[in-house]
């Protein structure tokens, strides 16, 4: 029950309120939950900032994102007030000067953004990291992407048809929010990797062009999983085989497995698929992704998915069972866009 139910509002005129938020494009399609004083206090007391504080700038449309904008949009996505200090990191994350916030919000190249948590919050929030990780049924996972997306719309006007001018977009972009599996995981947890302490809590942003699974049910080779991870990444519609961006890859249970019993380390992994995710330069130009006629240098000159192997980000996540794992190429180009990390305040 909602505060304004247990305040005389009925059922007929909450459904009757939610219409009003359609109206006025303050959703993202779905149904949304009306704030009310008692719900945006809650927020704000569950992250121990006042309304009216600035969490940060998005300085290309000169926005400044409030505590209470930030609440608004998390009552209505259907957060609890415990996601809060996750969510006020989020958006810290897009006002990063390096996450670059205008392309990726505004390009027709339709970018979500996700965001991964790692650290104690994940766990004492039941943040999904393993069955289904990408799919529905775990409302931290949903609400708290969710949430960050409603803001992006409602506070910086990042609207279909306004700002955002995606030609296709993705589903990612009505919620793309998930942990890793540290616990399962053969490596040492990205925040750990990217300078943090273990028993540090953050959230990682990345602009992707979505999610792309694959399959190696046979292998128990890790050069042979990379190969496989690696001919997806370097497909030749991918922008990274362009712009060399950042690069999610999420391998998943039973492919650590075979990583840990062969004793892979994370740049082991890093390196082999760095390089095996290229293509020949004159079969990009051939498919006109590059300028130029075919040159003879071209037919033996390789280009990468990315510029180094550390810019491909290697996550533990995804069920235990089932011989599948995932990339998430970027938007964009390496000038653009790149993964930014923040700390999760504790009030």
């Amino acid at each position: 029950m909602t505060d304004d139910m247990k305040s005389g509002l009925q059922p007929q005129d909450l459904m009757a309120l939610i219409e009003v938020y359609y109206q006025n494009g303050w959703t993202d399609g779905l149904p949304v939950i009306p704030p009310s004083e008692n719900s945006l206090n809650a927020m704000l007391d569950a992250c121990g900032l006042k309304g009216e504080e600035v969490i940060g700038k998005i300085e290309t449309r000169n926005v400044f994102i409030t505590a209470d904008k930030v609440a608004v949009n998390a009552v209505l996505a259907g957060c609890l007030p415990e996601y809060m200090p996750v969510i006020v990191a989020a958006v810290k994350g897009i006002c990063h000067p390096d996450f670059g916030y205008h392309g990726p919000a505004t390009s027709t190249g339709g970018a979500a953004v996700a965001v991964l948590v790692n650290g104690p919050i994940a766990r004492e929030l039941r943040i999904n990291a393993r069955d289904n990780v990408f799919g529905p049924g775990s409302r931290p996972n949903a609400t708290i992407g969710r949430a960050l997306r409603l803001l992006m719309m409602n506070a910086i006007n990042t609207r279909p048809g306004a700002l955002d001018r995606s030609t296709l977009g993705n589903p990612g972009k009505y919620t793309l929010c998930f942990a890793e599996d540290e616990e399962g995981s053969p490596w040492e947890p990205l925040h750990v990797e990217r300078g943090f302490r273990k028993e540090h809590s953050t959230v990682t942003l990345f602009a992707t062009e979505g999610i792309h699974q694959i399959y190696n049910q046979l292998s128990s080779d890790p050069e042979q999983l990379c190969i496989t991870m690696a001919d997806a990444m370097a497909n030749l519609g991918s922008m990274n085989i362009v712009g060399q961006q950042d690069f999610w890859v999420v391998f998943a249970g039973e492919h650590q497995e075979v990583f840990r019993r062969k004793g892979w380390t994370k740049l082991q992994v890093k390196t082999c698929l760095y390089e095996y995710a290229y293509r020949l330069v004159a079969d990009i130009k051939r498919a006109g992704r590059l300028p130029g006629p075919v040159l003879e240098e071209d037919e033996i000159t390789q280009r990468h998915v990315v510029r180094k192997p550390d810019d491909i980000l290697v996550i533990s996540a995804g069920g235990r069972a089932g011989a599948f794992s995932s990339c998430l190429p970027g938007w964009g180009s390496h000038r653009a866009t790149c993964s930014v990390t923040t700390l999760i305040s504790r009030t």
